[in-house]
């Protein structure tokens, strides 16, 4: 009996798959398809960039609002038809999408489980939502406004290939300046580039040390079209910029977010060109009517101290300047005259004072004493005799009177005065 061939045991799971040991590939797919169509459906929003209706099938290819990034969806006509307006190319819509693997050719496919359009009123409504919720962060304050320079010697502008926003700001400012310079960025204004492109621009622009103000212009359009300057990056970006910038989108109905971060919104491409740069007829006019009202000014005050200084010539103290110099000179004079007789006066009261207190020291002196007949008596010690019994019988003893000094011979004898007390010679000490 022939022995059967022995049946290979395959690998449980892929990572144990080897050289020798592989997959048939109908397993490989068998398990993607049991894999994939465990995943759950996703509600998703898109553009429809392409559409083919095929009998009771459609066949749609959605692209990613702000990627490059795209997907083909499979439809039946029950769920196209469940819908009030057919969907066209370049409608936005949110789509009910699930996986589906096709195991016989290995195709990944997605089928559309229901679809429904992004109406005018749902996309106004989110970006109110936004427009409420940067403003809540503050992004949109006056305060947070830079202001635009007087006179930018070079402007930077982004705006679309060859537009004919571009032309109106670059013929309008040329117009009102004709030194007026350009640092231009063509980009995507629309579509799912616009936003990276205008930002990347904008980041340029504003790391350039040479632009003094950044204008984003673009000639209107419809809400879908200028869906990109509402983006919540885009006005993060404006409102990140160093560089004041400018919002010229669309016409005075449309309100982007953009013009609300914007330093400035210009209603228009050519209102954006007239309030950057001013109009050098408008300033030649300023600076003429400047110089006359300072030529006139000038002229005024001149006249006024004209009219001052001769009312000055005609004043006395001008007409003859001599007049001041003599009344101060005679009142110096009086000034002296009364000084020397106040000094001559105290000198005089103090020239009698001091002959007073003079006489009064003299008529106090020991001199005066002895001029009037008074004798001073000493002993030999010089001690002053002011009692007889201090003098011994021939001590010697020294008397002095006015005009000089002699000497004498001391007795004992007594003699009385006229009341009766001893007479003795007259003494003073001197005081």
């Amino acid at each position: 009996m022939a022995d059967t061939p022995e049946r290979k045991v395959l690998a449980p799971t892929a990572a144990e798959t080897t050289p020798d040991n592989p997959w048939p590939l109908q397993l490989l797919s068998q398990k993607l398809k049991s894999h994939i169509e465990k995943a759950p459906p996703a509600w998703v929003e898109a553009q429809v960039i392409e559409l083919n209706k095929r009998a009771n099938v459609s066949y749609l290819t959605l692209r990613d609002i702000d990627a490059e990034v795209s997907l083909s969806v499979t439809l039946w006509g029950s769920v196209l038809n469940r819908l009030e307006a057919p969907i066209e190319r370049g409608s936005r819509v949110v789509a009910q999408l699930k996986p589906d693997f096709w195991l016989k050719t290995g195709r990944l496919s997605m089928q559309g489980q229901d679809i429904r359009p992004v109406g005018l009123g749902d996309l106004l409504a989110r970006i109110e939502q936004l427009r409420q919720a940067l403003a809540a962060e503050g992004l949109f304050d006056p305060r947070r406004k830079k202001p635009l320079p007087l006179l930018p010697h070079r402007i930077g502008l982004i705006t679309g290939r060859n537009s004919d926003a571009m032309k109106d700001v670059l013929r309008n400012a040329a117009l009102r300046w004709p030194a007026v310079e350009f640092e231009v960025r063509e980009v995507a204004v629309q579509g799912v580039n616009a936003v990276t492109a205008v930002i990347g621009a904008l980041a340029e622009l504003d790391a350039d040390p040479r632009v003094d103000v950044i204008v984003i212009a673009r000639g209107g359009g419809s809400l879908e079209d200028l869906l990109a300057f509402s983006h919540e990056s885009l006005v993060r970006a404006v409102s990140a910029a160093l560089t004041p910038v400018v919002s010229a989108i669309g016409h005075e109905a449309d309100r982007p977010l953009l013009d609300e971060v914007a330093d400035l919104r210009a209603s228009t491409p050519t209102d954006a060109a007239k309030r950057i740069v001013p109009d050098v007829g408008d300033e030649l006019r300023r600076v003429d009517q400047a110089r006359s009202q300072l030529n006139r000014r000038i002229q005024g005050l001149l006249d006024r101290e004209t009219e001052r200084l001769a009312y000055l010539r005609t004043r006395p103290v001008l007409a003859n300047p001599m007049v001041m110099l003599t009344t101060k000179y005679d009142d110096v004079a009086a000034a002296r005259g009364r000084a020397l007789t106040a000094v001559r006066t105290q000198v005089g009261r103090h020239t009698d004072q001091l002959a007073h207190l003079r006489a009064q020291v003299r008529a106090l002196s020991p001199q005066k004493t002895l001029d009037r007949g008074y004798a001073v008596v000493q002993l030999a010690d010089r001690t002053i005799v002011r009692d007889p019994e201090q003098v011994a019988d021939g001590a010697p003893l020294g008397i002095r009177v006015a005009g000089g000094d002699f000497t004498a011979t001391g007795t004992t004898g007594l003699h009385s005065t006229s009341d009766g007390s001893p007479a003795t010679t007259p003494a003073k000490d001197p005081a």
